[in-house]
């Protein structure tokens, strides 16, 4: 059932990308890259505290520092702009409507995490810029922080909003209570697992950046984003104007991982000081200031417990989660625990389940969507607890799994959770991977380790995911008067590759190669409308749109052509952009159809429920006793993506978000101190997973194509972040459990963590 099939183009095809050459020989061109006649420079003016008021006394010495133009706060922009808005208001449990506090373009008298924006010092260039920041006067008032969500709950704690009353920034849940405590009452075995999802700094290779400009009633941001078109509309509310007077622009993107979908306090500072000051602002972040200001991802603090009859079959499954939200309910950061929540079952036959949600507030920087948005938070906790009711109840891991696995035959399958599987396969991927594995032989591998002094194990993960959530992509192609091919899509490249994926497919129906087609997806005057890039929604949402426009374009130069070469359609044939009466020479051009006027033909196909990749990944490893490093040995991933677009753009986004996951599981782990200093402020004290802390990795697919997509198409982009930590994590315990007698250790299992693990362990038992 793999199907990395041989086409030249089109679907499956393994044609290669058609933007690695501008952007490897250093022709790319990205938002630092952009700087029109007279651009004005931009610093930022942080709080060097995490909780507190402040007074801005004396602005006079910065703006007559040399080459400085402006020294913009909120009192110059404070009474025409508003604050950056939260998306995702759900009502809390009882029904009451979700508070949302202010979080200003820049702070108005008080902050609440390190790093809060309160100042911009605006100069003729960087470096005077950063000078004149230093002698903007101000005065603060620090007051007791927290950082934990667990400890910001408790008795006592600082409130990062007093007028609250509390920090618990909202409660709801998901599922059936009543029926979920009714399950337990009778279960005949209850598996629980306490875990920590560690907070993650987003470390993409470009670090964001926004260029500001005005004129003529109009404002321009130059960013990169993961779609404009839902970043106008916020900037519209904050900015306080009519969406048509606000033009998006992205070029090339360095990685966004989720979080370049969002308006950030910077990208309507600098275009309403390009509106004051009447010349282009731009701002680009330091690496320092994206690990004070950039979105984080994760930081769960989750207890989740399974009951289970005599056999072991699963009867509910109950969840407390504690989200950390950071000082200010971001954009989407309310949804991220609802989204994940909505896959707490994973792939599993569980009859009722409840997760109880508690949205906490602390002094730290935002959460929001990152790399799978609430779904890796959901596989680990379910995955890592399927483990532990397999070592409860003495079972095996995989006849655990088995034994509660949602059969095909269930399919379309409706989960506690309310979400309807489609289609999947999911013991055939686990077993194909086992096999790939050598999952049965791992115990003479074991003792070679063993005989050596170091401790192995092996583990999977078989996770599912809901991703291309409902909607439509609008694709248009035009054949401009020269004969050349636009598409025009407004879906945001990061990276991966959808100039590719998109060409291939016009490629294929209209006789060119992909880089004859140019794709503009980054420009809300050219791009009608466009949904971005998130969710794992281009390629299912966007093919399917690209087709379509694709064969209607083809029908309508195959019709202009059986007129001019007064030949039947039926006839005639697509080559290097020419039609041709097919066996013969007489043809004509595009150029020549387009007969000095350019046209367009659409495609809008609409998805109505999310895709659900699936698949299993399996990760052996050694722990090394002497310094508690691990190495992984081996890595499968056997997945179901539905169906394969470009098996080679495929690989590329797996293998990069199982790095993301290793990174979480191993390495990666934000640290604010008792005063909510981030100590953990630069890739000097962040590690993230370099090249010799992967292994290469062996994958295949083995799909079953969708209902719900229009071209069978489940989605990719988030799914190896997915399975990734869970696999290690369960590999990592499983060699920690046969080795020491110790279940469990969380995330990032460091190596000063496991060396100290293993050494209590081994004192205890002596």
């Amino acid at each position: 059932m793999n199907d990395m099939t041989m086409a030249k183009f089109g679907m499956g095809a393994s044609a290669q990308r058609v933007e690695d050459q501008a952007l490897i020989t250093g022709h790319g061109q990205y938002t630092a890259d952009v700087t029109p006649e007279g651009t004005l420079y931009a610093v930022i003016v942080r709080a060097p505290i995490a909780a507190g008021t402040f007074t801005i006394t004396d602005v006079t010495a910065a703006e007559a520092a040399p080459g400085v133009v402006k020294v913009l706060t909120y009192a110059d922009i404070g009474d025409w702009t508003a604050p950056l808005p939260c998306r995702a208001n759900y009502p809390e449990e009882d029904g009451t409507p979700l508070k949302v506090y202010p979080r200003y373009p820049l702070a108005k008298d008080s902050v609440r995490h390190l790093g809060d924006p309160v100042a911009m010092v605006i100069a003729d260039n960087l470096t005077l810029a950063s000078d004149a920041a230093e002698l903007v006067e101000i005065e603060w008032n620090a007051t007791d922080s927290v950082t934990d969500a667990a400890e910001a709950l408790k008795d006592g704690a600082p409130l990062v909003w007093p007028e609250h009353g509390s920090n618990r920034a909202f409660k709801y849940g998901v599922g059936n209570k009543d029926a979920t405590e009714a399950a337990f009452a009778k279960a005949a075995t209850v598996a629980k697992v306490e875990l920590r999802n560690n907070r993650l700094v987003t470390n993409f290779m470009e670090t964001r950046g926004a260029l500001g400009e005005y004129k003529d009633g109009r404002y321009t941001l130059t960013a990169g984003t993961q779609g404009g078109h839902g970043m106008r509309g916020v900037l519209a509310e904050i900015l306080k104007e009519d969406e048509k007077n606000i033009r998006v622009v992205t070029p090339d993107v360095g990685g966004g991982f989720g979080t370049k979908i969002f308006v950030y306090p910077e990208y309507p500072s600098v275009m309403a000081a390009a509106k004051l000051l009447g010349r282009p602002v731009k701002w680009i972040s330091t690496r320092q200031e994206a690990f004070q200001s950039d979105s984080q991802g994760r930081d769960n603090v989750t207890v989740a417990e399974m009951a289970m009859d005599e056999s072991g079959k699963f009867l509910a499954l109950r969840v407390d989660l504690k989200a950390n939200m950071g000082g200010y309910l971001a954009q989407f950061g309310p949804h991220i625990p609802f989204v994940g929540s909505s896959m707490a079952p994973g792939v599993y036959d569980i009859p009722v389940m409840y997760v109880g949600i508690h949205g906490v507030y602390t002094n730290t920087v935002p959460v929001d969507a990152y790399r799978g948005a609430g779904r890796p938070e959901a596989a680990y906790t379910v995955e890592r607890l399927v483990d532990e009711c397999a070592r409860v109840t003495g079972k095996t891991r995989e006849e655990m799994r088995r034994l509660n696995f949602i059969k095909p035959e269930q399919m379309p399958y409706k989960t506690a959770a309310g979400r309807t599987y489609d289609t999947g396969e999911f013991d055939g991927h686990m077993t194909r991977a086992m096999e790939v594995a050598g999952w049965d032989t791992f115990e003479s591998r074991k003792a070679e380790s063993a005989a050596r002094g170091a401790v192995r194990g092996i583990g999977m993960a078989t996770y599912i995911e809901a991703c291309a959530f409902p909607g439509a992509e609008r694709a248009e192609i035009e054949l401009s008067p020269d004969g050349k091919l636009t598409l025009m899509i407004g879906t945001q490249t990061n990276g991966q590759g959808h100039a590719t994926a998109y060409s291939q497919i016009i490629a294929e129906k209209l006789g060119l190669e992909p880089g004859d087609i140019t794709v503009i997806q980054g420009d809300t005057d050219r791009v009608k409308t466009g949904g971005g890039t998130g969710g794992s929604r281009s390629i299912p949402l966007g093919v399917p749109s690209v087709n379509v426009a694709s064969e209607a374009m083809a029908k309508k130069l195959k019709e202009l052509a059986s007129d001019k070469l007064e030949a039947g359609a039926d006839d005639l044939e697509f080559d290097g952009g020419v039609v041709r009466i097919a066996g013969t020479d007489r043809s004509v051009t595009f150029a020549e159809l387009a007969d000095g006027a350019s046209f367009s033909t659409e495609g809008r196909v609409q998805q109505d429920e999310p895709t659900f990749p699936n698949g299993t990944h399996i990760c052996e490893l050694e722990i090394d006793q002497a310094t508690g490093k691990v190495f992984i040995l081996s890595y499968v991933i056997v997945d179901d993506f539905g169906a394969t677009v470009n098996p080679v753009l495929l690989q590329g986004q797996v293998h990069g978000g199982v790095v993301q996951g290793i990174g979480q599981a191993l390495h990666e782990r934000t640290v604010y101190d008792d005063e909510g200093q981030l100590i953990s402020a630069s890739l000097l004290d962040y590690c993230v997973p370099r090249a010799d802390d992967v292994p290469f990795f062996h994958f295949e697919t083995r799909n079953v194509p969708s209902t719900h997509n229009a071209m069978g198409i489940k989605g990719a982009g988030e799914a190896g972040t997915i399975g990734a930590a869970p696999a290690v994590m369960n590999a990592l315990c499983n060699a920690l459990w046969t080795g020491f007698g110790v279940p469990h250790v969380d995330m990032p299992a460091t190596p000063d963590v496991l060396w100290r693990v293993m050494a209590d362990a081994s004192k205890a038992a002596a």
